[in-house]
């Protein structure tokens, strides 16, 4: 993956419940489950296989419309060790505008009284035009807002409105 980006928050809560909150995608993708700006207006639907996504090897996928055109992507569980990580990754060729394949998912690290948990993406541009000229433009800023939006929410379901932002929380390019 040529691209990666990660958002870290400090939450006041053990690491298991926030493992358990964040094993559930449904929850993880909220912020894509709704329509936004990001989004332009539109939202993505999930589908899940019987193990909904909580075990290693299980599929799932998004799907939906922005400005009428199709978008979708089928995922699996690639890693997954409670309560501590989870990494998911796409199956195929993605069909999305601003990013291609990617590998994504969240650590969690248990402190005193808090844990902090890191959501991550490392992700390709996409393969063909336009898609890839969006994705020069956008790509980047689209990963900040998904990242940032999963660590932001898991902070405020745990009722740290201010969630406090870890540095280092930024965008990098890797080396291809």
């Amino acid at each position: 993956m040529s691209r990666s980006t990660q958002a870290t928050v400090s939450i006041e809560s053990a690491a298991e419940p926030v493992f358990a909150y964040l094993d559930d995608h449904r929850h993880l993708g909220a912020h894509m489950s709704a329509s936004s700006w990001m989004m332009l207006g539109s939202k993505m639907d999930y589908e899940f296989d019987a193990g909904e996504a909580r075990s290693v090897g299980s599929k799932f996928r998004f799907r939906g419309k922005i400005l009428g055109i199709a978008l979708s992507a089928k995922q699996v569980v690639a890693s997954r060790m409670p309560p501590r990580l989870k990494v998911w990754e796409t199956i195929g060729a993605p069909n999305l505008w601003v990013i291609g394949r990617y590998r994504m998912g969240f650590e969690i690290v248990p402190e005193a009284r808090s844990c902090l948990l890191r959501v991550f993406i490392d992700y390709d541009l996409p393969d063909t035009a336009p898609a890839r000229l969006l994705g020069l433009i956008f790509a980047d800023a689209y990963a900040r807002w998904c990242t940032g939006r999963m660590a932001k929410d898991a902070a405020l379901y745990f009722g740290k409105v201010g969630a406090r932002a870890v540095p280092g929380a930024q965008a990098s390019r890797k080396s291809a």
